[in-house]
């Protein structure tokens, strides 16, 4: 069997401070059809990233509206895993060999995950390129399938694209981030935009007191009387990390007392992690106002979510971005974001209103330190991107999303 991620249960009853009384009363109304329908969820991580932290609390919302809702998790080795980075990194547009044995090997594991996955579902969502092809080997197709894509693919390598378009076809239906990433040769009737989005009462966004915020950066040896700009995001070349320290240097000769924190969670399937955290490591060198902190060393979801609210600025220098939940959850504390001009950023990110976009590192340098000699000008935007989230970006209206594709492809 494939493994079966377990999730603690949540009530939407819950969100209606948040979004009131008639948002709930419509959710359930879409779900009345949907009653004892049975959903699972595949991925390939039960930690480490955005799709995992969706899932946590989508899938139990799911059951709380009456359906019968799982999250299973795929197998492979660590040589699938790999060659999975590389379709991840083609897909975003880097130049990777994508050989003939790669593709075996991609191929093999979906099948075997294939004989892994167990019982009969209405419908079956499919998340990112690892477990695509599991359908391609399906004997007889029960439920309707839909693939889930996370990232943005308008650069991506075309023999890479090639590759795996004919096994999203076999799908019923795919929901992509933005109408801009569907590309042209996509032959498939239903698709479904569906940006992503966070759950505000989850350990990362619910309110903390600002005795906690303290208490938990200073254990990391950040000071929360001195200014703090942070990044969360996996140690990955897409992240920029390396850039966004570069940027940091800029900032720090305006603002000497300057600190900068950047976050990641290390995920099981993420081999370039640990190569990309050295390297980040190495040319962070010996400045101890920069803090690389991981789940590794205990900073968990809590934890990103007091420095996000310890911090006075987040930053998000990605090159490539699907669409960037952390960009969500900082808007969500209150925090002006300044941010790449890429991907999925954009739909978060209102330039001049919740944060600033920018294009390269001295840019960047600039409207940090703009926000953290205006203190007003910040607060302002953080006040304007936590209404925007709450509009925009709950998991409360990515459950509708779902629901309605669900009712449109019964």
């Amino acid at each position: 069997m494939l493994e079966i991620v377990e999730t603690e249960g949540k009530s939407l009853n819950d969100y209606i401070d948040i979004i009131g009384k008639e948002e709930i009363k419509s959710i359930k109304k879409l779900a009345l059809p949907l009653k004892g329908k049975k959903v699972v969820h595949i991925n390939a991580t039960s930690f480490g990233g955005g799709v995992a932290e969706i899932l946590s609390a989508l899938v139990p919302l799911m059951k709380d509206v009456g359906i019968e809702a799982e999250w299973q998790v795929i197998k492979g080795s660590d040589d699938f895993f790999n060659v999975t980075k590389s379709i991840h990194n083609g897909l975003q547009g880097m130049d990777v060999p994508f050989t003939k044995e790669m593709k075996g090997i991609f191929l093999k594991n979906n099948q075997l995950n294939e004989k892994l996955f167990e019982g009969e579902y209405d419908f079956v969502v499919i998340h990112d390129p690892q477990p695509v092809a599991i359908l391609n080997y399906r004997q007889e197709k029960k439920g309707k399938w839909i693939w889930r894509f996370h990232i943005d693919p308008t650069s991506a390598q075309e023999k890479i694209w090639q590759f795996i378009r004919p096994f999203i076809e076999k799908h019923d239906a795919a929901i992509f981030t933005l109408k801009e990433y569907v590309k042209d040769d996509l032959k498939l009737k239903n698709i479904a935009i569906i940006p992503p989005a966070i759950d505000p009462l989850s350990p990362k966004n619910m309110d903390l007191d600002q005795e906690e915020i303290e208490n938990i950066v200073t254990k990391y040896k950040v000071d929360p009387d001195r200014p703090v700009i942070t990044q969360v995001s996996r140690f990955d070349p897409w992240k920029d990390p390396l850039g966004v320290i570069d940027m940091y240097r800029m900032v720090k000769r305006e603002v000497r007392d300057v600190q900068l924190v950047l976050i990641a969670s290390m995920a099981n399937e993420d081999p370039e992690g640990w190569e990309y955290y050295e390297k980040t490591a190495r040319h962070a060198g010996e400045d101890y106002d920069i803090h690389l902190l991981s789940n590794l060393n205990g900073v968990g979801n809590l934890e990103v979510n007091a420095f996000q609210r310890a911090s006075d600025v987040i930053i998000q220098k990605s090159l490539r971005e699907g669409f960037g939940l952390v960009i969500t959850e900082a808007l969500w504390k209150g925090k002006p974001v300044v941010a790449a001009n890429v991907g999925g950023i954009p739909l978060q990110v209102d330039n001049r209103r919740t944060g600033f976009l920018v294009g390269d590192i001295s840019e960047c340098a600039e409207r940090v330190i703009h926000l953290l000699k205006n203190s007003e000008i910040a607060n302002k935007m953080g006040t304007s991107g936590k209404e925007y989230v709450r509009k925009n970006f709950l998991i409360t209206r990515l459950l509708k999303d779902y629901l309605n594709l669900f009712n449109h492809l019964k």
